[in-house]
């Protein structure tokens, strides 16, 4: 329990009717989640407006209401906080409603297009190898030391971040790993949060279904780095030509960056890439590991240099990194009784696809097939799909087009749209099966020994999300029954 005047620190408060000396059980923005002596705070959201649901949170018990625009009829016996910002000031009502967990570990957010769910658990596992007590944020899990927490967003709403980091404190964390998302940053969700550093891994075309432009995507990314204090590191990849563009502004004291073409603080060349793993060389140094991929040695390279900044020992953390495990749903690779070769990868950008069939293109024999299942996200960024089975039909000799998550569109349009950007000479080699656990057992059957079969788009998810409802689907699990299927 809290005092409501004890938590209102930097609201940026317009106006308050009634006494600010009142008892608050909760931080609350879901009108369905009040309880009694609650504290709801209006949101302006994009499927409805909080300011609608006051007299009903006010019936179920809130006791006091923080909204951009009061009430035609205020009641005598509520407290109204009328603010500049209802979002904004919702991060700072959760953070000081926890005491400021996020002030009391080093926090380190992780922002980018791609590699934000591997650096951050890359991260974790080393920080765990180095004898840390350590948190995690993810989109796949969340994480306090071995105590699994799912996860339902990339960033969790401010409530449940700043409850979690409070567990964090409460379990003698001194660190904590989070992905730090677009949408997340945009949204003020960790208004209010403190990082003791900010890394930026890449950017390219993705969430313009939400940002509208590229560069307000951007804008988005740079606002971790300008909310950044001094005492804080950031670390930046040099070799996206946005990486500087982070830094412009930023405040944080120790400004590095990391690269493998360009100039850098920190600095690693693939020796050797293959499917059972990097050989890289770093920081002068020979190191082995069990990712695999060029995308990969900048996610090890970046792993490095923030374990670095937090004043880790070099030849501690280069010894606990070459024994990291790839992360669940990125490049994870399984192989039949028959010898084919099947990857399940998150990639649902067309830069992450790119990079994965590159990847898969560099350490191929070309005796071999690559038979590509592919598809997109339904109420997404439309201008993606062409790009998608084009990047998919440039790399692949097979290409089945398939259902991702449609959410609310036809499967079969969200297809149609895709096969704009397929070119007319790469039609033959292009099917199109919607039901994706059949086109996944299709590319299977295809495959011949050495054959190779990329699963992208959906990587760790367990399920299909249709028409506002999760139904269970794993990839890996339906590429493994695939192969026992082709085997009995």
């Amino acid at each position: 329990m809290k005092l409501l005047k004890d938590i209102l620190y930097q609201s940026r408060i317009k106006h308050v009717k009634g006494t600010t000396n009142v008892a608050v059980e909760a931080v609350v923005f879901d009108s369905r989640k009040v309880v009694g002596f609650s504290l709801f705070v209006a949101v302006r959201g994009d499927q409805a407006d909080g300011h609608l649901f006051i007299d009903k949170a006010i019936e179920l018990g809130a006791v006091a209401i923080v909204c951009e625009e009061l009430p035609e009829e205020l009641r005598e016996e509520i407290t109204y906080v009328q603010v500049e910002n209802s979002r904004e000031a919702l991060g700072h009502l959760a953070a000081n409603f926890f005491d400021n967990p996020s002030g009391e570990l080093k926090l380190v957010g992780i922002t980018g297009t791609n590699g934000k769910t591997t650096t951050a658990t890359m991260l974790y596992r080393l920080f765990k190898l180095l004898g840390k007590k350590v948190g995690l944020i993810s989109t796949v899990e969340n994480r306090i030391q071995n105590e699994v927490i799912g996860a339902t967003h990339t960033t969790p709403d401010p409530v449940q971040l700043n409850e979690l980091l409070r567990r964090m404190v409460d379990a003698k964390c001194g660190y904590c790993f989070m992905e730090v998302s677009s949408h997340a940053l945009h949204q003020h969700r960790v208004a209010g949060i403190e990082f003791a550093g900010g890394v930026f891994t890449n950017i390219s075309r993705d969430h313009l279904d939400y940002h509208k432009t590229f560069d307000e995507y951007i804008a988005a990314k740079k606002l971790l780095f300008d909310m950044l204090p001094s005492p804080a590191f950031a670390l930046v990849n040099l070799d996206d030509r946005q990486g500087e563009i982070m830094l412009q502004n930023c405040k944080a004291g120790d400004q590095k960056t990391y690269a493998l073409k360009a100039m850098a603080d920190f600095k690693a060349k693939v020796i050797e890439n293959l499917f059972s793993g990097l050989h890289v060389n770093l920081d002068g140094m020979d190191l082995y590991s069990k990712l695999v991929g060029r995308f990969n040695a900048y996610n090890i390279l970046c792993v490095y240099g923030a374990a670095r900044l937090l004043g880790e020992d070099k030849m501690d953390v280069l010894t606990a990194l070459s024994n990291i495990n790839p992360v669940a749903g990125r490049f994870e690779l399984i192989k039949s009784t028959e010898g084919v070769s099947a990857i399940v990868d998150y990639a649902h950008t067309p830069d992450a696809l790119e990079n994965i069939l590159a990847t898969v293109t560099e350490i191929r024999t070309h005796n071999e097939q690559v038979i590509t299942v592919v598809g997109c996200g339904g109420n997404r960024d439309k201008g993606k799909r062409p790009e998608m089975a084009s990047i998919a039909c440039k790399y692949s000799d097979r290409v089945i087009l398939t259902s991702d998550n449609p959410r609310d569109e036809d499967p079969q349009s969200i297809v149609n749209d895709m096969k704009v950007g397929v070119d007319p000479v790469d039609f033959k080699k292009t099917n199109t099966i919607l039901d994706r656990a059949e086109a996944i057992r299709m590319a299977c059957g295809l495959a011949q020994a050495n054959d190779i079969v990329l699963i992208a788009g959906k990587g760790h998810e367990k399920y299909q999300e249709i028409k506002g409802e999760r139904f269970p689907f794993d990839d890996l699990a339906t590429v493994m029954e695939s192969f026992k299927e082709l085997k009995s």
